[in-house]
């Protein structure tokens, strides 16, 4: 039976770095994706113009397409300053969301990034999925993303997987998002760059016996 599935990044691009192969996989084996961001990812920027938003929004049109997104929304908190935003803000415009298309499976940020907007997303994701009765919520799993969670360095933030994606067949796919975001990557050896991503995601299935694969930390389970 196919699965609602719902990405919650903190910005355009996370999705693509955090689970752009397991996106194709679920569109694959035809489930719905949805995405929402909660922030632009280049307002926060110095000399950051119209014309680069107007980029950054193309470039998300372009990489949700190739990954197979049906549809997204963008809920334009400030960007990396979502901390000056009420949480109970935040958590109430994903309820709507949630409410709206109903969810089975949600993938969301690791809880220990360096980057900020990207822990208040976790911690939104969680609060607005939290288990009452009769929640259509099932399965919750955050994803690592380049930059952001090998760049935190205290030992209570260490991302540590218990769940594997194999995306041997879906890389093609998710380089070709990550290059139609190919103003936000960086050349090696930077953390986030095509090379960085494409050695992480080898060293990810090698952990598992697996080509390339994507990690997860299982959050919620309900069977």
């Amino acid at each position: 039976m196919s699965k609602v599935i719902l990405i919650v990044a903190a910005h355009t691009d996370d999705e693509t770095l955090g689970c752009g192969g397991t996106i194709a996989k679920h569109v694959a084996l035809g489930d719905t994706v949805y995405a929402v961001f909660l922030a632009d990812g280049v307002k926060s920027r110095q000399d950051a113009t119209s014309n680069d938003l107007e980029a950054r929004c193309s470039a998300s049109e372009n990489a949700l397409k190739i990954l197979g997104i049906k549809s997204s929304f963008m809920l334009n908190f400030p960007d990396q300053r979502m901390d000056t935003v009420p949480m109970l803000d935040i958590v109430q415009k994903l309820e709507q969301i949630l409410n709206e298309i109903k969810p089975q499976v949600i993938y969301t940020h690791h809880d220990g990034d360096l980057n900020l907007d990207h822990r208040i997303t976790h911690q939104a994701t969680l609060t607005a999925c939290r288990p009452q009765p009769g929640n259509f919520v099932k399965e919750i799993y955050s994803y690592e993303v380049r930059s952001a969670t090998d760049w935190s360095v205290s030992p209570l933030s260490y991302f540590e997987p218990n769940y594997y994606v194999d995306i041997s067949n879906f890389w093609d796919v998710k380089k070709s998002a990550l290059n139609a975001y190919a103003l936000e990557m960086k050349p090696k050896p930077h953390s986030r760059s095509i090379e960085a991503v494409d050695a992480h995601s080898i060293v990810r299935g090698c952990e598992v016996g697996l080509h390339r694969a994507e990690a997860f930390k299982l959050l919620r389970k309900i069977s």
